[in-house]
């Protein structure tokens, strides 16, 4: 690492930058010609040059390794990274709502996400979706309720590091408890829409009135004022008093829709790090979405890996990573990530993340999937006949003693 890297990273540590994207200042007069030697230039050893702007040097105080790339980067990469600070944001009386999909990051066409924040007492109104919908709680309570096929309900209060799952089709809806919520919501689709959700409030706009009244069995009177759909999707509302489901006469779901992740115990990675798995061997419902929670500590590696069955989704929800994909044929590329920011690797290409912070960096790995898997190279290596990796790679004994032959999984 060259000192113009290393001072950038050492300044976005010390400004709090393994926070929040918001903990970056903004820079007066960004695109004027910059003049303070903290400002990082594209220069990586002997190559490249100053820029004397016009730039933006606040992004490019967040993104060291797409301004002077490691030498070891080769090739053309589509774009990797995307921040939901960038995302249009839609805001309502009871919250707001962005996204980020595959018209944001062309090259997320599996998964897509949306963060969502719901006032105390707020609804996001009863909906269903065409995708699956995977959630994971970024912070407060929220209370979500569904609806299964034999018309059992569900209801459970989730908190921070609880996830739900609702199937393609599934009827539900979120509500904020005490203090209001946010939360990353999930869908089995990067061509999901949020504009595309089945709104109920929308369908009843949508039908004659005299039709409401025959289905319901009641005068037509009745729907005079309906709520027009403008006023709903996220709407101010009053906290429930209580999780107990509304008396079912064919009962409540015997399957959970909710699950509490962070009561799983980690798999600790020596000691820079832990991670916990969920897929649908523990999370049953979960059939096309599995996920990683991953946390690695100052200096740590999320090892050199790769995933033989699905595209890997990213949202760093803290910390400062730097992320190198190889994508075969002498193609790499390296991004800078920060809280807020997604990221993607297509499936089989190997790639690591590494804490280049000073806090703990947490991220999930996401992937459309029932079942999560990958490869260890570390460990690939280690069971290989140690005279084909010596003569693929001509490395020296201390090389293959230092091997595992379980994964690492962080180093």
């Amino acid at each position: 690492m060259d000192t113009t890297r290393r001072k950038i990273l050492q300044t976005l540590a010390a400004a709090g930058a393994v926070a929040s994207v918001t903990a970056v200042p903004a820079v007066a007069h960004a695109t004027s010609t910059p003049t303070d030697e903290s400002v990082p230039e594209p220069i990586e050893g002997n190559l490249g040059a100053t820029d004397p702007g016009p730039r933006n040097i606040a992004l490019d105080e967040m993104n060291p390794d797409t301004l002077a790339p490691p030498t070891t980067d080769a090739g053309i990469m589509p774009n990797l990274k995307f921040s939901f600070g960038n995302a249009h944001n839609r805001l309502a009386n009871g919250g707001w709502a962005r996204q980020v999909t595959v018209t944001e990051l062309p090259v997320s066409t599996s998964v897509a996400g949306v963060t969502m924040r719901l006032k105390e007492g707020a609804v996001r109104e009863l909906h269903w979706h065409v995708q699956a919908e995977w959630a994971y709680m970024l912070n407060g309570k929220a209370q979500v309720t569904c609806l299964d096929p034999q018309g059992r309900n569900f209801v459970d209060n989730v908190g921070v590091g609880d996830l739900w799952y609702f199937p393609a089709g599934f009827p539900h809806s979120i509500q904020g408890l005490q203090g209001g919520c946010e939360f990353l919501l999930v869908f089995d689709d990067g061509s999901f829409s949020a504009g595309s959700t089945f709104m109920l409030s929308d369908w009843f706009a949508h039908t004659p009135k005299d039709v409401l009244a025959k289905n319901f069995g009641v005068p037509e009177s009745n729907f005079a004022n309906l709520a027009p759909p403008s006023t709903r999707w996220i709407y101010p509302g009053q906290v429930p008093t209580s999780a107990t489901p509304v008396s079912d006469p064919y009962g409540t779901s015997p399957q959970s829709f909710t699950y509490h992740m962070l009561a799983q115990p980690p798999t600790r990675g020596k000691a820079h790090g832990q991670v916990r798995v969920v897929d649908s061997t523990k999370f049953g419902v979960s059939r096309t979405i599995a996920a990683a929670l991953v946390e690695v500590e100052p200096g740590g590696l999320r090892e050199m890996h790769w995933h033989p069955n699905a595209d890997e989704w990213q949202y760093y929800i803290a910390g400062n990573g730097r992320m190198t994909v190889f994508a075969g044929a002498g193609t790499a590329a390296t991004f800078d990530y920060q809280a807020g920011d997604v990221g993607y690797v297509e499936a089989n290409m190997g790639h690591y993340v590494e804490n280049i912070g000073k806090a703990t960096l947490r991220f999930l790995e996401i992937f459309k999937t029932d079942r999560y898997a990958d490869f260890s190279l570390n460990q690939w290596m280690a069971v290989t006949p140690p005279a084909l990796v010596q003569g693929d790679l001509n490395v020296p004994q201390q090389v293959m003693d230092a091997l595992q032959k379980t994964k690492p999984i962080i180093m």
